[in-house]
């Protein structure tokens, strides 16, 4: 792979607490480490959060979304600097200045969060590069037709709004999603870098219960865990429910994108099967379609399930 003009690049997808992060190590340390000896560059979409500045302004300036009220979802990253951070690194030859990566800080400003200085400080990777990993729980989301988030709103929302018992002064109305959407287009530039996908995805449970239910307890073990080596600090449970709240529209209306792309089908009353199956034209696809996996992980983070995509 060294021997290959540009790096190949990773992407990574999963709700809060599947492990992505944890999966984007262990493939770290498994090729950069002998006989492998690759040069791997990691990074989260997280780190490219807006400064708190610009998040801050982008609240105000939409004071009734709730889902921008706080970093997290699509319109609260620095998708400018994305582009020029992944072009760096697929550009990169041997003998050129490292490049340094973004950081963002998410206990600054009683953890509302900031990005921190880059001023060398941070973590620097020297090219070339074999190997770019990115992860992120919306990585993949693509913009749908208004008519389909209509449809989704009227059915698979409304349904999966009610199992979980959410409020929509957390999750937002359905002129909100569409606001979210619309900054989808922008993301898309940053998915075009991307050749390999894996999806973490909780398995299908019963009709009567929600299969995000699943993302609640997860997140809540991560939240445990934390505090028990703290002293305590950290979000109450109920805390935590919402905190996964606003990020579970972007699964119902967005989580199929890595599949079909900018999706021009009606998926709304479809199954899960029939939606990978869809008729999308190929020019819609993703690049990654055809050389990506899906993961399906149990309540307790075991795989049970292989399929690619």
């Amino acid at each position: 792979m060294s021997s290959t003009p540009t790096p190949l690049f990773v992407a990574i997808q999963g709700p809060q607490g599947s492990g992505k992060s944890y999966l984007t190590g262990l493939i770290q340390s498994h090729l950069s480490s002998p006989p492998h000896c690759l040069r791997v560059a990691t990074l989260s979409i997280d780190d490219l959060y807006l400064p708190h500045t610009q998040l801050k302004s982008l609240a105000e300036s939409y004071p009734e979304n709730p889902l921008w009220k706080g970093r997290g979802q699509p319109g609260t990253h620095d998708i400018v600097l994305g582009l020029q951070i992944l072009s760096c690194l697929k550009q990169g030859r041997m003998g050129r200045q490292r490049i340094e990566l973004p950081r963002f800080d998410k206990s600054l400003y009683d953890g509302e969060g900031d990005r921190l200085p880059m001023d060398g400080t941070g973590s620097l990777v020297q090219p070339p590069i074999d190997l770019v990993i990115m992860e992120g729980w919306c990585m993949g989301f693509y913009p749908i037709p208004d008519r389909e988030i209509d449809e989704r709103w009227d059915r698979l929302w409304q349904v999966e709004k009610g199992l979980l018992g959410m409020d929509d002064s957390i999750v937002g109305t359905k002129e909100n999603i569409k606001q979210i959407n619309e900054v989808l287009h922008r993301y898309v530039d940053v998915w075009s870098f991307f050749d390999i996908f894996i999806q973490l995805k909780p398995a299908l449970l019963t009709n009567n219960v929600s299969q995000y239910s699943i993302v609640y307890n997860w997140r809540l073990e991560q939240e445990h865990s934390m505090k028990s080596l703290n002293g305590g600090k950290g979000m109450s449970d109920a805390a935590v429910k919402l905190f996964v709240d606003r990020y579970i529209p972007g699964y119902v209306f967005f989580g199929d994108g890595m599949i079909n792309g900018e999706c021009s089908v009606n998926t709304s009353t479809q199954s899960e099967g029939d939606i990978r199956n869809a008729t999308v034209p190929q020019s819609s696809r993703p690049p990654w379609v055809g050389k990506s996996l899906l993961v399906v992980l149990d309540t307790h983070r075991d795989v049970i399930g292989l399929e690619e995509f």
